[in-house]
Formats: structure tokens, C-alpha cells, sequence
């Protein structure tokens, strides 16, 4: 049986049919190889909102001060509760382009020959997207820093007096995230590390993944009994190294900033309060192929767009240990 003649197809529509159907594996494949990516979207931390001007998270920083102890008919405080306010953090784009030339187009005459070169262009944006916002996410972007950029875990848990979302941990402590004073630039230690997980917890809520580099983890590792080696099954199941640090996994990314072997990061993550934010209809989607007349460019075209943030609720259950092998 032999192919319609590509001339007789409509070209456009038929890459625009084969991109927006392979859209869902594109979601999927992005989130599923990169070790943060993947904890956020297994622990449901990727959410999507239908829009609005900013987006805007309730933060919890102090306690009700009515309540105590009382008897019989004593007065109970009816005070007005302050103690919760907003951080607010703009939506940042990404994008990527797809484009097939003409002479490609040619070269690849039958619609077989055509699809083929087509999924080869997508896997290699799903590719340069992927690392993006990874690259994005392991940064030490406040949003300030980088500001068309996502915000980074950096940004979040790594610095003290910042201003993130909107409040200045300056003026205002309990925005700052855990870094014992003391401990930091040191040889990497367990006692470290306990001091970093312990202030960063309160009760059971705990930092549930710590992310470093390669140099750091293999430190980490050599600090461990040999026969003492847990590991997280569902980490190791989805493909990712990890070891144990209480009853959190440990893991690392090669492409964490410098993946030094001096004054390299570790971080302690609470991802209860962390959220990849994308807008509905505008996550990871793509526009229709349209030829390029108007850039004057013999090709086709198509964008792949994706509109969101990564947004923090609780700094101070974040903490940060910066080591030396």
C-alpha cells in the first residue's frame, strides 16, 4: 500500500494533530526522569489554577494567642487573630519552538518520512524543555535574581533576609528559612546534617526529600555504616540513587549549580509547602503549525508554552547546609 503524496496533505494540520497527540507524553516524560520534578509530581506538589493576575499563597506565621486554659464562666478572648498573610509571586513562560524548513520538508518526501523527522523535532524540544526547568528549579533564583526565570529551591531555602513573594525575611524572621549559624562551609558531617533536619522539623513534619550534589552524595554515602544503606523503594523503583537520612531520602542531580566539591549545597525540602503552579490550559501546550510567511522563513512552525511558578508557603521548613567533602 503506498503513502498519500505529502502534497496532497494538509501539512499543517497534520503536524498539528501529531504534536497536540503527543502532548500528554510530553507532560508525562518531563516528569518523570529528573529526581525533583518527579518528587514534586508524585507528592501531588504540581497543581494547576485557572489564572488570575498573580498567584497568591496563604502563609501561616503565627499561632492563635486565644487560646488557654479556663473555668467555669471565665471570660474566653474573642481577640481578632492576625498571624496570616499572603505571599504573592508572578507567573513566569517558557517556551520552545518547533520548526521544519522546506528543504527538510522536501528531503523527507511521504507522509512516513515526514512524522518520523516531526518526532524526532519533538523528543528534541521535550529534551531542551525538560532540562530548562529543571535547570530553573535546582537554582538559586528568588525571583529577583533571574526574573523571567521560575523560582528556584535556592531562592527558597538558601539565603537569609531575602525577600521572596513578596515578604522581606529581613523585617521579617519567620520568613527565613533554617540555616544554622555555626555548621555552614564545613566538612560534611551527620551531626550537620541532624542539626539542619532537626530545626528545619517540628513534630512530624519533616524535610521529605534533601537534594545535593553528586560530590556531596557520594560524601554522605561514605558516612554510612556499609551494611547500613537504606534506601526509599519507591526512589529506586522510578530509577533515582538514593540513601536514607532518618526517614527521608537523599538524592542528588547533576545538574545542581557547580556540583562543587567545596562549599556545595544540600537541601532540606518540606515540599508540603512548595508547589509547581501551571495555568490551566497553558501548561505544556502547544500552538497549531503555521507556515512561516510572515517571518519570511520557508518553514513551518509550532510552540510549545507553559505558564506557572514554583511557590513556597513556609520558608522556615526549608533548611540548608552548605559542605565540604
Amino acid at each position: 500500500m503506498t503513502s498519500p503524496n505529502v502534497n496532497t496533505v494538509d501539512m499543517n494540520a497534520l503536524f498539528s494533530t501529531t504534536l497536540q497527540n503527543y502532548q500528554p507524553t510530553l507532560v508525562d516524560n518531563i516528569f518523570k526522569d529528573l529526581v525533583l520534578l518527579n518528587h514534586l509530581n508524585s507528592g501531588g506538589r504540581v497543581v494547576m489554577e485557572e489564572g488570575g493576575t498573580q498567584i497568591v499563597e496563604p502563609v501561616l506565621y503565627e499561632e492563635n494567642t486565644t487560646a488557654a486554659s479556663y473555668a467555669d464562666y471565665d471570660n474566653i478572648s474573642l481577640t481578632p487573630q492576625e498571624g496570616i498573610t499572603s505571599a504573592i509571586y508572578d507567573w513566569k513562560q517558557i517556551a520552545a519552538s518547533i520548526a521544519i524548513s522546506g528543504i527538510e520538508e522536501a528531503k523527507n518526501r511521504g507522509t512516513e518520512a515526514i512524522i518520523k523527522l516531526l518526532n524526532a523535532k519533538i523528543m528534541q524540544a521535550e529534551m531542551s524543555i525538560k532540562k530548562l526547568v529543571n535547570d530553573q528549579l535546582l537554582s538559586s533564583n528568588d525571583g529577583t535574581t533571574n526574573p523571567l526565570e521560575f523560582n528556584g529551591i535556592g531562592g527558597f531555602a538558601g539565603s537569609l533576609n531575602t525577600a521572596v513573594g513578596g515578604i522581606d525575611g529581613a523585617t521579617e524572621a519567620w520568613w527565613n528559612p533554617t540555616i544554622p549559624a555555626g555548621i555552614q562551609n564545613a566538612t560534611l558531617s551527620l551531626v550537620n546534617m541532624a542539626n539542619v533536619y532537626n530545626n528545619a522539623s517540628k513534630g512530624n513534619d519533616t524535610p521529605d526529600i534533601i537534594i545535593t550534589t553528586e560530590p556531596l552524595f557520594s560524601k554522605y554515602e561514605s558516612l554510612l555504616t556499609p551494611n547500613v544503606r537504606y534506601q526509599d523503594v519507591a526512589k529506586a523503583n522510578a530509577g533515582f540513587q538514593n540513601l536514607m537520612f532518618k526517614q527521608t531520602p537523599v538524592v542528588y542531580d547533576l545538574a545542581m549549580p557547580g556540583n562543587q566539591v567545596s562549599n556545595a549545597s544540600m537541601y532540606f525540602l518540606n515540599t508540603k509547602y512548595l508547589k509547581l503552579t501551571g495555568m490551566n490550559g497553558h501548561w505544556f501546550t502547544s500552538t497549531p503549525f503555521q507556515q512561516g510567511t510572515v517571518a519570511q522563513k520557508d518553514a513551518r512552525y509550532a510552540i510549545v508554552l507553559a505558564y506557572g511558578q514554583l511557590t513556597c508557603s513556609n520558608r522556615a521548613r526549608q533548611g540548608y547546609l552548605s559542605a565540604d567533602v
